[in-house]
Order: structure tokens, then C-alpha cells, then sequence
């Protein structure tokens, strides 16, 4: 009896070992930064995702294109825009490329990381697109516009799969 008691105790603690400790990797919509889940897109390390959106000011579309680095970090490794104008840059630094090419200006190169990057949705122009593996999903299709997101990447638990939607709109690891 004591025997049994034993290995069902190790059985419990071993599924919720299993439900709650973070193991899976992803990059994470949190809610400002109260770190509450909102979205979640399975990613590795080494992956690529752009954020489109566009200008509040000249209304033209800017991407911007990230990675996850080995470190688990956002690396910021490119900026695609049409018009120089206010919050634009208008060349490149360092060892960044800046590009002109079709009516388009790129600064490639780039090598600027983020610990998190903090986003407030578009309310009326923005339509913030998240775009990853030929996919677009907008922002709006998990998160309210105006809403203030904390993009992050980490790893999670197969408790916050199971309550979390991932942002193509599926439930649990179905990607």
C-alpha cells in the first residue's frame, strides 16, 4: 500500500512537471507587460518574423525584420520603407547596408538586439501585420486595437498551450 501511495504521489508531481514547467519555445504576445499570455507562435532559435505596419505619418507600409538569436534575444536585422519623413532614418550606421532600390529604401546589416520589444496596436492606420513563414496575421485577429503588446520569446508551459491561442487562430500545438 505504501508502495502504491509512493508512485502515485510521483505520478501527480510528474504530470504537473509536465503541465507547468516551460519547455516549449515561442515568441509570446503578452499583455503590456504583465506578462499574462495573450497569443503564442511556436519558433526556434534562429528563426525570422517581420512586423508590417504603416506609417502614422507619410501612410506608407514599413517592415521590419527580426530574428531570434542564439541568446533567445530579438535581433532587429532589417528595415524596409518607402519614404523618408519624420521617425525614418535616412542612412545606415556602423556596419549596416543602406539600400535604395525600386522606389524602396532597405538598411540591412543591422545587428540591434531587444531583451522584448513593446508595441501599441494601431487603432485607426497602423494594421500591425505579424508575418512569418510566408503567413500574414494581423495583430488585431488575437489582440484588441490600442492594446499595449510585449513581444517576447521564451519558453512555455503545455498549460499555457492549452488556455493560450496561437496566432493563426489554432488551440493547443496544432501548428
Amino acid at each position: 500500500m505504501k508502495k502504491a501511495i509512493i508512485i502515485l504521489f510521483i505520478s501527480v508531481i510528474g504530470f504537473f512537471s509536465l503541465l507547468f514547467v516551460p519547455s516549449q519555445p515561442a515568441l509570446v504576445f503578452e499583455y503590456e507587460n504583465t506578462g499574462q499570455l495573450v497569443a503564442y507562435l511556436k519558433m526556434d532559435k534562429g528563426s525570422t518574423f517581420q512586423v508590417k505596419y504603416t506609417h502614422s505619418i507619410h501612410l506608407s507600409d514599413v517592415i521590419e525584420t527580426y530574428e531570434v538569436s542564439d541568446t533567445g534575444q530579438l535581433k532587429q536585422k532589417q528595415l524596409e520603407y518607402e519614404d523618408f519623413a519624420i521617425g525614418m532614418p535616412s542612412d545606415a550606421e556602423g556596419n549596416e547596408k543602406f539600400i535604395e532600390k525600386n522606389g524602396h529604401y532597405m538598411i540591412t546589416n543591422m545587428n540591434r538586439t531587444f531583451d522584448y520589444i513593446d508595441l501599441r496596436i494601431g487603432q485607426v492606420v497602423a494594421n500591425h501585420t505579424l508575418i512569418h513563414e510566408r503567413r500574414k496575421i494581423p495583430f488585431s485577429s488575437f489582440m484588441k486595437e490600442g492594446t499595449w503588446v510585449r513581444i517576447d520569446y521564451r519558453l512555455i508551459s503545455l498549460w499555457d498551450v492549452l488556455k493560450g491561442v496561437n496566432v493563426l487562430g489554432q488551440r493547443s500545438d496544432e501548428i
